[in-house]
């Protein structure tokens, strides 16, 4: 009910004489009009005229939404500001005014709204759990009660901006051949469908025998010419009921997390970056004076995988029985001994999240790295699959001219 609320908070638009005499007009969100002129008042402007902003439905459907980067720019910013001195309501006015997402402006006014208010900044947060998660509003509510929110902002900020990278580092590596083979299947359906038929029409008018591999691509392109909407049909189906099966269904969304785990290519590099998430979020909660049990429990949902999400959550149980953490983590079978025997260190000599810290950076770096590596590796399996492809159908057209060719000579 409260992400409806905070999605649904009218905007207001005013005009008015600031505490200087100087005329000022501008929009604010607010849950009515009798908190936004108390609000107003409260800054030293008097109102002259206030009303709500109509909703625009073309600009609706037109906004972005917000996007984790968005999260990140905000919390940086944010961060910069508090570190510099600037009170907290007046950070968030300087860095709604230098977003360029108008969605994300919405959200950062709406907080701006709630604390001033009277709300906390982490209770203004967790008005928006679909943009802020539990981590993040934990380790700000741990900041305003430490009173070193600008300290724990930064190390937030240093967190999604590590996140963010490491999420980059993987769609990297699994866009570039994506893009290409369908690519690929676009270049392979246009051949098919208007440069096929064209040769077709010329054999045909020769008379003579097609070769066997000629005409299964003839073939192919007669079926692909005549059934090519039911195979959009098709693949429209297979798209969406799988992103409604991993939508709906818990267990196939853990089939999917185990599968690729598994998977012969990018198995590794999913692996490398569950335990880089892993680390780095164990290191800023820790470190931020969040309780071992309590930061296992945030970096258990943190890890994106059900294999590992259950294994934190059996090392926290662990734990919490006075185990230690290296020893619980060693029990699973889930993590790389260096990563444990660093862990080890760090609870020997006090200093776990600078070591966790270390294992995160590590981690990140070998993500970066096979990233690089499966890029150079594919690059030529792709350039393989292409050749077969385009290869294979100029090969199949060129075939009865070479042999007609033979015949005359």
């Amino acid at each position: 009910m409260a992400v409806k609320k905070a999605q649904m908070m009218p905007t207001f638009s005013y005009e008015g004489v600031d505490r200087k005499g100087a005329k000022i007009k501008g929009e604010m969100p607010s849950r009515n009009m009798a908190l936004a002129k108390v609000t107003l008042r409260k800054q030293g402007i008097t109102i002259k005229t206030i009303r709500e902003k109509r909703k625009n439905i073309l600009e609706g459907l037109m906004k972005k939404k917000v996007s984790t980067l968005d999260i990140t720019v905000f919390t940086r910013q944010l961060a910069t500001m508090m570190k510099a001195g600037v009170p907290l309501v007046q950070g968030f006015e300087i860095v709604a005014e230098g977003l360029e997402n108008p969605a994300m402006r919405e959200v950062v006014l709406g907080i701006k709204g709630e604390v001033e208010g009277g709300n906390t900044f982490a209770g203004a947060l967790r008005k928006y759990p679909q943009y802020f998660d539990n981590l993040f509003c934990s380790l700000v509510e741990s900041g305003e009660q430490s009173g070193a929110l600008e300290t724990m902002l930064d190390r937030v900020a240093i967190y999604k901006e590590k996140s963010e990278l490491l999420k980059q580092k993987i769609k990297k590596a699994m866009k570039y051949p994506a893009t290409v083979i369908v690519v690929a299947i676009i270049v392979t359906i246009i051949l098919m469908v208007k440069v096929v038929p064209v040769f077709e029409g010329l054999f045909s008018s020769f008379g003579a025998e097609l070769p066997a591999f000629t005409k299964m691509v003839v073939n192919m392109s007669n079926w692909t010419k005549d059934y090519w909407f039911i195979m959009l049909v098709v693949i429209a189906i297979l798209i969406g009921g799988f992103l409604e099966a991993k939508k709906r269904s818990k267990a196939f969304r853990d089939f999917l997390d185990k599968a690729a785990l598994k998977a012969p290519i990018f198995g590794d590099l999913v692996y490398k970056a569950i335990i880089a998430r892993y680390s780095r979020t164990l290191a800023t909660t820790f470190a931020a004076g969040v309780p071992l049990i309590d930061a296992l429990e945030s970096t258990a949902g943190a890890t994106n995988n059900v294999v590992y999400e259950t294994a934190v959550m059996k090392i926290r149980e662990d734990v919490a029985t006075g185990q230690q953490l290296q020893f619980a983590m060693r029990v699973t079978d889930k993590f790389p001994p260096m990563a444990v025997q660093m862990v080890a260190i760090g609870e020997e000599s006090g200093a776990l999240d600078a070591m966790l810290d270390k294992v995160a950076t590590h981690y990140e770096n070998e993500v970066d790295n096979a990233v690089d590596g499966l890029t150079s590796m594919m690059e030529p399996l792709i350039m393989a699959v292409l050749g077969v492809l385009v290869g294979g159908l100029v090969i199949a057209m060129y075939l009865p001219i070479f042999q007609m060719g033979s015949v005359v000579g």
